[in-house]
C-alpha cells in the first residue's frame, strides 16, 4: 500500500514539475519569479539559522560564565578547606573546581567557534540578500521592458486595425460621394436639358429673321 502511495505521489509530483517547466518555458518572468519566490524562502531559512547561531552563542556565554563562577567558587573553598586541614572536603573542593573549569574552558571554545561561524553566516547572509535584492531590481528592468514591448505591441496593433478601417472607410465614403455628385450633376443636365434645347431653338431663329 505504502509502495502505492509512493508512485502516486511521486506521478503527481512529476506531473506537476513538468507542468511547471512548460508554463516557464512560456512565460519566461513568470520563471524569474518563480524562482525568486523559491530564493527568498531559502534567504528565510537562512537568517533563522543565524538567529538559532544567536541564541546558542548566548547559551554558550551563559554556560561559560555559570561553570566559570562554579569553579572560581570552588576554587576558595578549596583553599579555606586546605587551611582548615580538612582533607576530604578539599579534595572535593578541588575535584569540583577542575570539573567546572574544564566546561568552562570547554564552554569558552564553544563560545569562540561560535562567534567565529557567526561572523562567516552573517556574512554570507548578507552577500544573499544583496544578491537577492540585485536580482529583484534586475527583474523590475525586466518587467519594465517586457510591459514597453507589449504596449509597443498592442499600439501598433491597434493603429494597423484603425489605419486599416480608417483607409477603407474613407474610400467607401469618397466612392459615395462621387456617386452622389454624379447623381446631382446627371439630375442637373436632365432637368436643364430642356430649357437648353429651347434657348438655341430661339437663337436659331432669331439668326434666320436677321438674314
Amino acid at each position: 500500500m505504502t509502495n502505492i502511495f509512493t508512485r502516486m505521489k511521486d506521478s503527481i509530483s512529476a506531473d506537476l514539475h513538468d507542468m511547471m517547466d512548460k508554463k516557464e518555458q512560456n512565460n519566461p518572468v513568470a520563471a524569474l519569479n518563480h524562482y525568486l519566490r523559491k530564493s527568498e524562502q531559502e534567504k528565510e531559512r537562512v537568517r533563522k539559522l543565524v538567529d538559532r547561531q544567536y541564541k546558542l552563542k548566548d547559551e554558550f556565554t551563559r554556560e561559560y560564565h555559570k561553570a566559570q563562577d562554579l569553579a572560581d567558587k570552588r576554587e576558595k573553598q578549596a583553599e579555606i578547606a586546605q587551611k582548615a586541614g580538612e582533607e576530604e572536603m578539599y579534595q572535593f573542593a578541588l575535584k569540583e573546581q577542575q570539573e567546572y573549569q574544564n566546561r568552562a574552558d570547554r564552554m569558552k571554545a564553544s563560545r569562540r567557534e561560535a562567534l567565529e561561524q557567526l561572523e562567516i553566516l552573517e556574512q554570507k547572509y548578507e552577500e544573499m540578500k544583496h544578491k537577492l535584492k540585485d536580482m529583484h531590481l534586475r527583474r523590475m528592468e525586466l518587467m519594465g521592458r517586457e510591459n514597453i514591448a507589449k504596449a509597443t505591441h498592442q499600439i501598433n496593433r491597434v493603429v494597423d486595425k484603425v489605419s486599416d478601417a480608417s483607409f477603407s472607410k474613407f474610400e467607401e465614403i469618397e466612392q459615395y460621394i462621387e456617386g452622389l455628385e454624379y447623381k446631382v450633376n446627371s439630375d442637373y443636365y436632365k432637368s436643364t436639358f430642356d430649357s437648353k434645347i429651347a434657348k438655341l431653338e430661339r437663337e436659331m431663329k432669331e439668326k434666320e429673321r436677321a438674314n
